[in-house]
């Protein structure tokens, strides 16, 4: 059976959501210590595919972009901001400097972002890059903290910032095909998103 573009993302997003309550809480699988170039890459490449809180938000900062900016050229600062942002978070926690509250500020990322989807918030591209770009410091500084000195971390550095710009795409192509007026299956990711932030922080993880 056929099903419509905006039914297949409504699943795609529904389960999404459902799928990331019964993950591990804040997942950061680890890194390797010692590994050659290719596996550091690769490792990159799929750290922010594996833990829920990296991928959740990341993916809400590129629908809420697309369904909250009129064109593409203006949404892609969001999601940009957040990238860059999140390189420097990572650089600063490798330097091994004290970077307080880490944890408790990305699962807040998660609530402030998913009710951001939830009421469609509209707000200056400046003041949204700004604060997604808050964010994504301190998901970028649990990255870098982890990770051992050396060029082989650069090279995981550079995975996952590729594959955080592919799913800030994926998540700028959902914004785009549901627009505001069929937004419904965001607002409910978004609230699912939120769901799962609130219930990090009650949980105190």
């Amino acid at each position: 059976m056929f099903h419509s573009p905006a039914t297949q993302l409504r699943k795609m997003l529904t389960a999404l959501t459902l799928l990331s309550l019964a993950q591990p809480v804040l997942a950061h699988p680890g890194h390797p210590e010692h590994s050659d170039t290719l596996s550091m890459l690769t490792e990159g490449l799929l750290h922010p595919l594996a833990g829920p809180d990296h991928l959740l938000a990341m993916l809400s900062v590129g629908v809420w972009s697309a369904l909250m900016q009129p064109s593409v050229r203006r949404a892609i600062y969001i999601p940009l901001s957040f990238s860059f942002v999140l390189l420097v978070g990572a650089l600063t926690g490798m330097a091994g400097l004290h970077i307080p509250l880490i944890e408790p500020l990305i699962m807040a990322s998660l609530l402030v972002l998913g009710l951001m989807l939830v009421g469609l918030t509209r707000l200056p591209l400046s003041v949204a890059a700004a604060l997604v770009a808050f964010f994504a410091f301190f998901h970028g500084a649990a990255h870098g903290m982890e990770l051992p000195q050396g060029g082989a971390a650069i090279v995981f550095i550079l995975g996952f910032m590729i594959s955080t710009l592919l799913i800030h795409c994926t998540g700028m192509v959902a914004g785009a095909i549901l627009t505001r007026r069929h937004a419904w299956p965001a607002r409910l990711a978004g609230a699912g998103i939120a769901s799962y932030g609130a219930i990090l922080m009650l949980a105190g993880h």
